[in-house]
């Protein structure tokens, strides 16, 4: 009877194993490796965006910074030109003299308020001179090359407003000047050394 039993224990056939308890396990540390190493790359990302964030707030605050140094500046100019008799005119500032000078003393005066003897490219340029009524140095002149004539900043005349028979003076008269207030054409070429009001132009960078 024991024979028996042992050999029916013997003659059993061994349980076969579970299959896929190992593949699982495999998948599951797989994952685990995934989902950690996503994490890690996120927190790289973040890290990034952290200082990225932190630098190109810091250039908006400096340029917010600079702007309002600008702005504050450009008020302070303004005001000092309001108060100083200067006056705005398309986008310019002018300033009339209440004395009178030379052509060149007249430019040196303008030179050290920070501007310079006036330019006039335009009719409506041309037509604001009149309202001073009086005759003023302008930026114009041929001093270098007689019959060429130039304007301060090293630009040819291109639109003229000559009065009639002018410039005539040759050699003598080498500087341009307001002179027929009243009228359109109101430039005369006249004699540099000659004592006459002026007219500075300035540009505020806005």
């Amino acid at each position: 009877m024991q024979q028996m039993e042992v050999s029916d224990y013997v003659n059993e056939s061994p349980r076969p194993k579970q299959k896929g308890s190992g593949d699982a396990n495999q998948t599951e540390r797989r994952l685990c490796q995934m989902v950690i190493l996503s994490f890690g790359l996120l927190c790289v990302i973040q890290a990034i965006l952290n200082v990225s964030l932190r630098l190109t707030f810091s250039d908006v605050e400096a340029g917010f910074k600079n702007l309002t140094e600008e702005r504050d500046d450009l008020k302070r100019k303004l005001n000092n030109l309001a108060q100083g008799g200067w006056e705005h005119f398309r986008g310019r500032f002018y300033y009339s003299s209440s004395m009178e000078k030379t052509w060149q003393e007249s430019r040196d005066d303008c030179l050290q308020k920070g501007a310079d003897l006036m330019i006039i490219n335009s009719k409506e340029e041309q037509d604001f001179t009149r309202k001073y009524q009086k005759a003023l140095w302008i930026g114009l002149t041929d001093s270098e090359t007689e019959g060429t004539w130039k304007w301060v900043d090293g630009t040819p005349l291109k639109k003229s407003y000559w009065d009639s028979e002018e410039p005539n003076g040759g050699e003598s008269e080498n500087c341009g000047q307001i002179f027929h207030y009243d009228l359109e054409n109101s430039w005369n070429d006249e004699n540099c050394s000659s004592l006459v009001y002026w007219i500075c132009v300035m540009k505020v960078r806005p």
